[in-house]
């Protein structure tokens, strides 16, 4: 952008400073100038313009007229005295009154100038307060502000990472769960649910997950890891231990947190066994489904969670789960439990410290008031 408004500005001056040149040879040339204008109103007034306009070849001094505007396009003389400069010329109007046309058109790419000189001295001061800011973040560890199109479609739902790098989303009210289930549940994914009323519909994505990016985004500090979103076979079934984190995550989702439980229960299930019809072959209301045939329970898991900062496809963003995968990604983190804090005030700690948004921080928050049980560098610094 400042290398946009240099160039605006040089543009503006060279207008300015031509223009000024024709309003000043003008007014050297006052005498040829009042010549040429009083040669072609009579012209005009003898021969009308239509025929003026049709015998101007040949004429040195004259290029060509224009009736609707009442202009002609004339030269000045150079310094061997031959046609030079072309200059327009207003034919009832005075020679300073063209002249001042000239100077008023010189003052416009002026004033256009100054403007283009303030805008980038805005636009200096601007970077200069974002360098500074940028290297306060990095000195503290916060991550800068990225500009961004548009969110990652995991976002809209709760999400989180599980210990082999796969994706878990799960909803965030009965619509969310209704779309969980319609477009993240494949037919190869797994249902995890809290043994809870309202509790969120979750998928275990079974071909989608995370893996190092090769290209992190240069801007990040150091200590934040870098992952990109892809979509791989390789990572097959999950495993037992997989399972009891994404049935842990599920029950610190719903309300079983808010509640202030140490432990709650959850199940997973194949896609397969979700139905949105009930036995009478009613449809259900929305976010609720029927589940058929046998579950596998996760009972007594524990409602803690902790979070740290990753970057996905080169955008900061706050990531919670089990301590176990949230400890191993990141190099600082938090654990939480259910507590007497309030979201907005942990929220707002968090993103002062890490430099997150705060919204993305509240909206990754589990559903209730927590307390801080460790921290490890990221909101007080080690």
């Amino acid at each position: 952008r400042a290398a946009q408004q240099e160039g605006a500005i040089e543009a503006f001056q060279k207008k300015a400073a031509k223009t000024q040149s024709k309003a000043q040879a003008i007014t050297d040339n006052y005498v040829h100038v009042e010549q040429i204008l009083q040669q072609i109103r009579s012209a005009i007034e003898t021969k009308g313009w239509e025929e003026v306009q049709s015998s101007l070849k040949g004429i040195e001094w004259i290029e060509s007229v224009n009736p609707a505007d009442r202009t002609m396009m004339a030269f000045l003389p150079n310094e061997d005295g031959k046609p030079g400069d072309r200059v327009e010329l207003y034919v009832d109007e005075t020679v300073h009154q063209n002249a001042q046309r000239y100077y008023a058109t010189a003052r416009t790419f002026k004033d256009k100038s100054k403007g283009a000189e303030k805008a980038l001295e805005d636009t200096s001061r601007k970077q200069r307060k974002e360098e500074k800011q940028r290297a306060k973040d990095e000195a503290a560890g916060r991550v800068g502000k990225v500009k961004r199109s548009k969110r990652l479609w995991f976002e809209k739902h709760r999400w989180t990472i599980l210990g082999d790098g796969r994706l878990m989303v799960g909803g965030r009210d009965a619509r969310g769960n209704d779309t969980v289930v319609k477009k993240h549940l494949g037919k190869d994914d797994l249902y995890v649910h809290a043994d809870l009323h309202g509790a969120p519909s979750c998928s275990v994505r079974i071909a989608e997950g995370f893996q190092d990016d090769t290209a992190p985004n240069p801007t990040l500090p150091e200590h934040v890891p870098s992952l990109r979103l892809n979509q791989s076979n390789e990572l097959g079934e999950p495993s037992e231990d997989v399972l009891e984190e994404a049935a842990q995550i599920a029950i610190c989702w719903s309300r079983a947190w808010g509640s202030g439980g140490g432990a709650a229960t959850a199940f997973h299930v194949r896609s397969t066994q979700v139905s949105k019809t009930a036995e009478t072959g009613e449809a259900l209301g929305r976010g609720a489904f029927v589940i058929r045939g046998q579950r596998t329970w996760y009972r007594n898991m524990p409602t803690e969670l902790s979070l740290g900062v990753v970057a996905i496809n080169g955008i900061p963003l706050p990531l919670v789960g089990t301590h176990s995968t949230i400890s191993k990604i990141c190099q600082r983190w938090i654990r939480m439990q259910p507590g007497i804090e309030k979201k907005d005030t942990i929220a707002n700690r968090i993103a002062k410290a890490t430099g997150l948004v705060q919204d993305d921080v509240l909206g990754c928050l589990p559903p209730g008031n927590l307390n801080i049980v460790e921290d490890q560098g990221l909101i007080t610094k080690k």
